[in-house]
């Protein structure tokens, strides 16, 4: 069967999530795993703490010694690598995460002792055994399940992974990805514009973009308006990326490109044509595992196609659910859309009502520096009222 065109929004969908596969486990320095996904449980391989704990400043004591005065045995520090046993009836100066002294049990806090050179005095004995004591393995047991698998690693499971002593961990990979920008009339940011030309937008979108979902390795080619450009471009994007993202050359103009150098390459096509706007240009192809979206030349084309189908995608790679984003919201002003396609407009969405932005041309940035959402409209519906639920995609902040 071969590529199919003009698909419903739904169908390209479907289609995308059946290719995505997850890239194998990787391990990884536990300090370069922040935002991607745990692929293995992961047990405490020892007790935390690991000793008996003072949880405060004071004098670690046995209760069942206590006397209105006890002499002062020494002082263990935070820190303190040796095991010291308590006298029996002597009190230790101890400060906060030092380690108990065998025979203590308690420990008082300095503020509620009269303390002098060679002794404390005890000015309450209504003190129950235990006290600012951190028991070994009181917060994690040594064997126990410390983290499922699928975890999104944050910051916070990134210090719990250090706190028992966890250098490395396996996750899932983010893809290696390849942007191609196909298009003479591009110039880049800080150059001069000659007549006809215009500046590059989509690949420091697209490179923000992917950073944002944690795919640092990223590789930026240029191919203007040439066959043999292209398709050269693409097959070195091949030799090493599981992700390629080109933009511009997707449609069936004389200078159209991508779609040729993909057959040229080998790469099977899944569907070229989308029944949406922005965006109904839009190719996606296959090489084995590898993923090929060839992306419309338009600004707002290409952050739409982005959001609407590649991060999601990415997600999949990466086994990472929170890269996809629909929530419903309801509208605040009815809505009249185009007939025949799906429509994605940009909005934004403020205590579960969304307003749909003005400036919605597909060559129009602008609108998207107030829009914090996408807003679906369905192929089959032509209007729209107010106060009506509508899908909504919430774009990364």
């Amino acid at each position: 069967m071969g590529p199919k065109e003009f698909i419903p929004v739904e169908e390209a969908r479907s289609i995308i999530a059946s290719k995505a596969k997850t890239l194998p486990p990787v391990i990884l320095p536990i300090e370069k795993t922040l935002g991607l996904t745990l692929a293995e449980d992961v047990y405490a391989a020892l007790d935390i703490p690991a000793f008996d704990q003072s949880s405060m400043d004071g004098y670690a004591i046995c209760l069942g010694d206590i006397s209105d005065t006890l002499p002062l045995q020494g002082v263990i520090p935070a820190g303190s690598v040796q095991q010291v046993e308590l006298i029996k009836k002597h009190a230790m100066r101890i400060f906060t995460g030092a380690p108990l002294p065998l025979g203590a049990d308690t420990v008082l806090m300095q503020e509620k002792v009269s303390a002098g050179p060679a002794h404390i005095r005890i000015e309450n004995r209504q003190i129950e055994k235990g006290t600012f004591v951190r028991p070994r393995g009181s917060e994690i047991k040594k064997g126990e399940l410390l983290l499922q698998k699928g975890a999104c690693l944050s910051a916070p499971l990134l210090g719990l992974l250090a706190s028992i002593g966890l250098p490395k961990v396996s996750i899932y990979p983010s893809p290696v990805t390849t942007i191609i920008a196909t298009g003479k009339e591009l110039q880049n940011p800080g150059n001069a514009l000659g007549f006809g030309q215009v500046y590059e937008s989509n690949v420091y979108f697209l490179s923000a973009a992917l950073r944002q979902c944690f795919a640092p390795e990223i590789q930026i080619l240029y191919a203007g308006d040439e066959l043999t450009i292209v398709q050269k471009n693409l097959a070195l994007a091949l030799e090493t990326s599981d992700l390629v993202l080109l933009t511009g050359g997707v449609s069936v103009g004389d200078y159209d490109f991508v779609r040729r150098a993909a057959d040229l390459n080998g790469i099977e096509c899944q569907f070229h044509k989308v029944r949406q706007k922005p965006g109904m240009p839009f190719y996606f192809g296959t090489k084995g595992n590898q993923l090929i979206f060839g992306l419309p030349g338009n600004p707002a084309s290409v952050i739409t196609c982005f959001y609407e189908y590649v991060l999601p995608a990415i997600g999949l790679i990466m086994q990472e659910s929170g890269l996809n984003r629909l929530s419903d919201a309801i509208l605040k002003e009815d809505f009249r859309k185009v007939e025949g396609l799906t429509q994605f407009l940009k909005g934004k969405v403020e205590n579960g009502i969304v307003t749909i932005l003005p400036a919605q041309e597909s060559f129009r940035l602008r609108s998207f520096a107030q829009a914090n959402c996408l807003v679906c409209l369905d192929e089959q519906r032509l209007q729209y009222e107010k106060a009506e639920k509508v899908t909504i995609r919430l774009l990364p902040v």
